[in-house]
């Protein structure tokens, strides 16, 4: 098999598979999303930034001497589509900012094989509607416990938990609010520290 040499040959209506995007040695980051390539932006902007390494404190605070393990971007998280799909199989790769896994057999060297139970995206002007929507549905349906969407421009973040399959959309909370995880009780964001960057 060929490797892509460059972005420039991938055809963006045909899809790829986890075994395509290791063969991919361009330097262009991207997701792929049930088989369709998604391009990242080539470096977040500086409010993303900041956010993420603001998250990512807390985060380490939180989850340090616990059992679950927390990651941030760039971390390859692996999701097969479900079996009773009648397409071939085909894996989505995503880079979410941050997620924490408490499953620690998911774990291996190339990031994580399976649903994260916690998953945080901090929106970029670059990332689509139908992008964001596909997002939702693909950790809906892998089964992550609790999605977590930053909205840099309104400063404020959305939850949803996963009951009895679906996602439930809770209160979203607003700067200069608390935010504490359904999930894990221990996690509680200041969102005043947050977006203090």
């Amino acid at each position: 098999m060929s490797s892509f040499l460059t972005f420039d040959n991938l055809d963006l209506t045909k899809q790829y598979s986890y075994a395509d995007y290791l063969k991919f040695q361009f330097k262009e980051r991207l997701e792929i999303l049930k088989g369709y390539i998604y391009k990242m932006s080539p470096a977040p902007s500086r409010m993303h930034q900041g956010l993420l390494l603001n998250l990512t404190s807390v985060f380490l605070n939180t989850f340090k001497n616990k059992p679950c393990k927390f990651y941030f971007a760039p971390f390859d998280v692996r999701l097969p589509l479900k079996k009773n799909d009648n397409s071939s199989k085909i894996d989505t790769v995503l880079q979410p900012d941050l997620c924490v896994i408490c499953d620690l057999s998911k774990l291996d060297d190339r990031g994580c094989l399976g649903a994260p139970d916690l998953i945080v995206e901090i929106l970029s002007p670059g990332n689509s509607k139908r992008e964001m929507a596909l997002k939702f549905d693909i950790y809906q349906e892998a089964g992550v416990k609790e999605y977590w969407i930053v909205q840099p421009e309104y400063e404020s973040v959305f939850i949803y938990v996963l009951e009895n399959d679906k996602f439930i959309g809770k209160a979203p909370v607003v700067y200069p609010n608390t935010l504490q995880s359904s999930l894990f009780p221990d996690l509680k964001v200041d969102l005043n520290e947050i977006f203090n960057c």
